[in-house]
């Protein structure tokens, strides 16, 4: 069985040589995906024995996940692990997720910084506004899908995952920015993948990162968050609603998801995901 590493970077130099050091003790197959970097990012590259994928200009978080599964697709490998180049994710926690894999009983194997208790001095570094729209987009999730997913999650948005790649290819995702994770879990539902979390540390080490362009707003990306979720959950309604039946789909259809196709409307893009930050 073929592993892929697959880390988007996009300006994080300072930290790149030290976390490919780290990742490539446990894994012998790294994709790095620079998003347009504007600082040192490509002539570090060069000199690490990893794959790459370069966007000349900032794409944004979604597209490069996107590259990172068709390039694993094209080299036939079976599952991409994608992980942050910040230093948020362990890479000595790569070895648990290889185990995971081995199981052989999920197709989208989830880090989670929350399924088991994060320290004190964890959550104080937390930024709070990235907490409170977490646990409300998870619950909005547990609350439509969970079912579907086969598990409720405690952490929707944790980038630390691994992807089964043959299960990924169905669901043909096309979220370019920081809303890919609404697009992944509505797909995933739609399309019956198996799901389960896996506990990650909870590290925040720049808890001033910003989004860009509207998304700093939380309100702003919140709304954004939930459009795109409610969207994605609409266009397979038929397929979820009709496997949660009971109140799980009475819910489906209080939410105005079960309507028929022809009365939905199309989701207009919103480059305020992918900014071009150059």
């Amino acid at each position: 069985m073929r592993t892929l590493v697959a880390i988007p970077v996009y300006n994080e130099s300072r930290h790149l040589r030290a976390v490919l050091d780290r990742v490539l003790e446990h894994a012998g197959n790294v994709l790095v995906i620079d998003d347009g970097s504007t600082d040192d990012s490509a002539a570090l590259l060069s000199s690490m024995p990893v794959d790459v994928i370069r966007h000349c200009v900032n794409r944004g978080y979604g597209r490069s996940l996107i590259d990172a599964f068709r390039f694993a697709d094209s080299e036939r490998y079976d599952w991409v692990i994608t992980m942050d180049s910040d230093e948020q994710h362990e890479p000595e926690r790569l070895p648990e997720f290889f185990e995971a894999i081995e199981k052989n009983d999920a197709d989208i194997i989830s880090g989670s910084r929350y399924l088991r208790a994060p320290t004190q001095e964890a959550l104080a570094l937390a930024p709070g506004d990235r907490r409170r729209i977490n646990g409300l987009i998870t619950a909005e999730i547990n609350a439509l899908l969970a079912q579907r997913l086969g598990t409720k999650l405690t952490d929707s948005f944790c980038g630390f995952k691994a992807h089964r790649v043959n299960a990924t290819n169905r669901l043909e995702l096309s979220e370019d920015g920081y809303a890919f994770p609404m697009q992944l879990w509505a797909r995933a539902a739609a399309h019956g993948l198996r799901v389960r979390e896996i506990p990650v540390d909870l590290i925040y080490n720049d808890p001033n990162r910003t989004f860009g362009a509207i998304l700093n707003d939380p309100e702003a990306r919140l709304r954004h968050y939930r459009d795109v979720l409610h969207h994605e959950i609409a266009l397979g309604a038929e397929r979820i609603c009709s496997a949660q039946l009971g109140s799980a789909f009475a819910a489906c259809r209080e939410a105005g998801l079960a309507e028929p196709a022809g009365r939905r409307s199309s989701r207009s893009s919103n480059r305020a995901d992918c900014p071009d930050r150059n």
